[in-house]
């Protein structure tokens, strides 16, 4: 689609939100889950392992029901151990991977944007997106299918209008240039905490530092026992992230654990890579797999740190063991994400600020897992193998959680991420 509305308007108004007065919850709710796991009940109507993204949506969307629920969690809530960490999270329509992915999108939106109105807090920050790359890249065409088939508005921009709204650009004349402009990011350890304070107001119990030992079905009863102690309930809803394999030996040889780099780097100049100025971008490089991708410089004050611009490469990397992952960037990973940056932007490197990991549970088809667990009886339910591209997708992922479990199917269509892909 052409369009000549870039024309006439600035980058700054163009589909790119300045930065929005955003509140600071995370200690008054931490202080809720702690209280919450004094709680001496041991007999539930579910139970949700793992309160990352998935979980603690899904703890809400059960408790919110009136189930009696509880999720346990071997860590804080959040933290940096697993695929959810880091500030910003991409969301966006015209989906590359799988364009039936779009109609779980839509609803995505419509639940991150329903939790902002029941908890008063911005989660979802509308800078737009930009994709690059040439017209025959996969992921290019990719986005071209989702926006077709599902209407979803993205403007190709003309060389000249983008070199002289983008200067610290510095995109080849013959990639496409597209922008997305109802894209942006959802900030995700507020968005976790957030979903887990509605789930404790709904009645639910949310206890961390549970590492959960073994699970097993009896009948029509679920046993889980963890470190510190042992609970019962009908339902088993697995939201493990990394973990998950751990948690489901029929899973195990299917999903891939790896290991993941993001950065912050500081740029030779600040201004023109700020939130308010910046959006967020995509880039499919013609000689490296998957794509890089960034956001815009986020003020630490309304977002915390790290402070920079912010970026990654969307690709498989080593196979890991959550509980025994390399956490120490090496010079191969830094030079890897300073390629693009000087290779795309002008003035877009300095200096590289910090580096994290993360960690992708990959599916050979690169496709989520949502369903029943097979021989189960439906009353074991998985959302894992989310290949690096889940996070945007847990605020909708929690509803259908709750959908299997109470009502034993959902109306959105997952027919595509079935379990019996992998488990007969």
């Amino acid at each position: 689609m052409e369009s000549n509305e870039f024309l006439n308007k600035s980058p700054a108004l163009y589909g790119i939100a300045s930065a929005r007065s955003v509140a600071q919850p995370e200690h008054r709710i931490k202080k809720k889950i702690e209280h919450s796991g004094e709680n001496s009940d041991k007999v539930f109507d579910i139970i949700v392992l793992g309160v990352g993204s998935m979980g603690s949506s899904t703890c809400y969307y059960l408790a919110k029901q009136g189930v009696k629920v509880l999720g346990l969690e071997q860590f804080e809530i959040p933290h940096e151990f697993g695929s959810h960490a880091g500030q910003s999270r991409i969301i966006r329509k015209a989906y590359y991977e799988h364009s039936s992915y779009v109609p779980l999108l839509e609803r995505a939106y419509k639940n991150w944007k329903e939790l902002e109105d029941i908890s008063g807090v911005p989660v979802y920050f509308k800078t737009g997106l930009f994709y690059f790359g040439k017209p025959d890249h996969p992921i290019i065409k990719g986005v071209h299918k989702s926006a077709n088939k599902y209407k979803i508005r993205i403007d190709s921009i003309p060389q000249l209008t983008f070199i002289a709204n983008y200067p610290q650009l510095n995109i080849p004349a013959d990639y496409e240039k597209l922008f997305e402009p109802d894209a942006g990011f959802i900030t995700p350890e507020r968005a976790i905490l957030l979903y887990a304070e509605q789930a404790l107001l709904y009645g639910a119990v949310i206890k961390t530092k549970q590492k959960v030992l073994k699970w097993t079905k009896n009948k029509n009863e679920i046993s889980v026992i963890t470190g510190t102690g042992s609970y019962k309930a009908k339902k088993l809803v697995i939201t493990a992230g990394p973990w998950a394999g751990k948690m489901v030996p029929e899973l195990s040889h299917t999903l891939t654990v790896t290991r993941q780099l993001i950065a912050w780097v500081i740029p030779r100049k600040l201004k023109p890579f700020k939130l308010g100025t910046f959006p967020c971008w995509m880039i499919a490089d013609e000689t490296k797999p998957g794509v890089y991708y960034g956001f815009p410089i986020l003020p630490v004050n309304k977002f915390k740190g790290p402070v920079g611009l912010k970026l990654a490469h969307h690709f498989a990397g080593s196979i890991t063991d959550p509980d025994n992952i390399n956490r120490v960037p090496s010079p191969e990973d830094e030079s890897n994400l300073v390629y693009t940056l000087n290779k795309y932007f002008r003035d877009g490197y300095r200096y590289t600020q910090e580096m994290k990991t993360c960690i992708y549970t990959n599916t050979p088809d690169e496709n989520f897992i949502l369903d029943f667990l097979p021989g189960y009886d439906k009353d074991v339910i998985i959302a894992t193998g989310f290949s690096g591209h889940g996070f945007k997708f847990a605020s909708v992922v929690g509803e259908i959680m709750s959908d299997l479990a109470i009502k034993g199917s959902t109306q959105l269509p997952i027919g595509f991420l079935t379990a019996r892909r992998y488990v007969k």
